[in-house]
């Protein structure tokens, strides 16, 4: 698995690159735009980790370049505004994390991206319920489960970071693409319709004061 690491921060993408090397990844450096264009073009990356204050070609132009090869992004960054995460969003990043951070939160979040960006995630079967995204269809025990497009895709992205605690701000933002101003009632009562559609109530659990996870045993 090959990242490509663009930080002009040599201190921090040192830090990066040690920890993502110890986990067992290949990395590939590079400390501004101009350097990150050519070395994502000469080399084929599983993944970007990507700062968004670079020398030379901003972070926001790299992901718009990176943007047509599908290749995964994850914007690391210190600009941690609501609106500089929405923007990251929707221009196509995969996930924002914001700095400073713990080296464990990076190596979840990119296990997190690198799993339901794979090929083989596009069908998600536990106890009885089948999730294909693809179709965008939802069944237990062979019978049509009906969800809203919201429902849907927070579901989707529970399954794509099954056994990660994700907080309501990570959800909320990622599935409404607008800025989370901590009034839970709207995320909560999606939690509850699914878990009371698929039978979920003790698969998908409250994390106490941050959010939600799904359980599922690995296989």
């Amino acid at each position: 698995m090959n990242i490509l690491i663009i930080e002009d921060d040599r201190t921090i993408s040192g830090l990066m690159g040690r920890t993502l090397t110890g986990a067992g990844y290949e990395c590939g450096f590079a400390y501004d735009g101009e350097e990150a264009e050519e070395l994502f073009d000469s080399h084929p990356w599983d993944l970007v980790l990507l700062d968004l204050m670079l020398p030379k070609v901003s972070g926001y132009d790299l992901l718009e370049y990176i943007a047509p090869s599908k290749t995964p992004v994850i914007i690391v960054s210190a600009m941690g505004q609501v609106n500089d995460r929405i923007r990251g969003l929707k221009m196509g990043a995969d996930d924002y994390i914001c700095k400073p951070f713990q080296v464990a939160e990076l190596l979840a979040r990119i296990e997190a991206v690198i799993r339901r960006t794979a090929p083989s995630e596009d069908v998600f079967e536990y106890r009885g319920v089948v999730v294909n995204n693809s179709s965008r269809t939802v069944t237990k025990d062979g019978e049509e489960v009906s969800l809203t497009v919201k429902e849907f895709d927070l579901l989707s992205m529970l399954i794509n970071n099954r056994n990660v605690a994700l907080s309501r701000r990570q959800l909320y933002e990622y599935v409404w693409k607008e800025e989370y101003y901590g009034e839970t009632r709207t995320l909560d009562n999606h939690i509850k319709r699914i878990r009371q559609k698929l039978g979920y109530e003790d698969v998908i659990k409250t994390v106490f004061g941050i959010g939600y996870r799904m359980e599922v045993p690995e296989a």
